[in-house]
């Protein structure tokens, strides 16, 4: 989904204490400053300050260790929003897509309460009746992605026969793909959304990199969506399937042409 963008020094100086003119100290060799009195006092300040800061003011979360490894995403609570108008359904929808070999362990959406949580993390201002309709559109979205992997892993040759599995994934919206820079440079949209899925089978890793696009509406009040799903290039493998798959689509393509004149 698209990312939307996103204290004070202490109000005087004790050395410049008023009271401190009528009764100066008397002079001693060393610093004049009270060391001591002065980290005391900036300490208080300090403390005052952290009171003073409303709680889970920053949307961003600063500690890594707080980030769920599997989709680098902070755990999403189902509580409503204090402001929350409308009641969203916590119920969550399983997936097609397997987290580990065990095909019976799918991956979960998130419910639309979570979906707007998370909305509302970003500082992204959505209208609450809408939310249902974007998780359904985004669990249609991942969906027909998975069904493009499945197609590339079907190019590579596995010797276990097995399955492929969703391990981990990434949102990255703000880091654009040399594909797309490309493209663009040529007057092509860019992407409004980048995932990163790490799909295993056997016991191979593989990264895909999925390009989001928001294509013209066919029907007025439709949105049309276009995804850009293939392996990314990290290895011999991956390069030399890329590069044979470009081949089949441009023969196609041309012989295609020709048949038709």
């Amino acid at each position: 989904m698209p990312a939307l963008p996103m204290p004070s020094p202490p109000p005087g100086c004790p050395m410049h204490d008023p009271e401190a003119v009528q009764a100066p100290p008397p002079i001693k060799s060393g610093c004049p400053v009270d060391h001591e009195q002065l980290k005391k006092q900036k300490q208080a300040e300090q403390g005052q300050q952290q009171q003073q800061q409303p709680q889970g003011a920053c949307p961003v979360v600063h500690d890594k260790a707080e980030l769920n490894k599997l989709n680098m995403m902070p755990s999403l609570n189902q509580e409503r929003q204090p402001d929350q108008q409308v009641d969203l359904p916590t119920e969550r929808v399983i997936s097609s897509i397997p987290k580990t070999n065990d095909t019976s362990s799918k991956w979960e959406y998130p419910s639309p309460q979570q979906f707007y949580n998370a909305l509302r993390r970003k500082g992204w201002e959505t209208p609450e009746e809408e939310i249902e309709t974007m998780v359904d559109i985004h669990n249609f979205l991942n969906e027909e992605a998975w069904n493009e992997v499945i197609k590339w892993e079907n190019k590579f040759d596995c010797e276990c026969q097995e399955d492929p599995y969703l391990t981990r994934f990434q949102g990255r919206p703000r880091d654009i793909t040399p594909k797309a820079r490309w493209h663009s440079w040529f007057g092509a949209p860019l992407p409004f959304d980048r995932h990163d899925w790490y799909v295993k089978r056997c016991n191979q890793e593989r990264r895909y990199v999925i390009d989001y696009y928001e294509a013209p509406e066919e029907t007025p009040g439709v949105p049309v969506f276009h995804l850009d799903v293939r392996p990314a290039l990290d290895d011999f493998q991956t390069i030399k399937a890329r590069f044979m798959d470009g081949c089949k689509a441009k023969w196609d393509e041309w012989f295609s042409a020709s048949s038709s004149q």
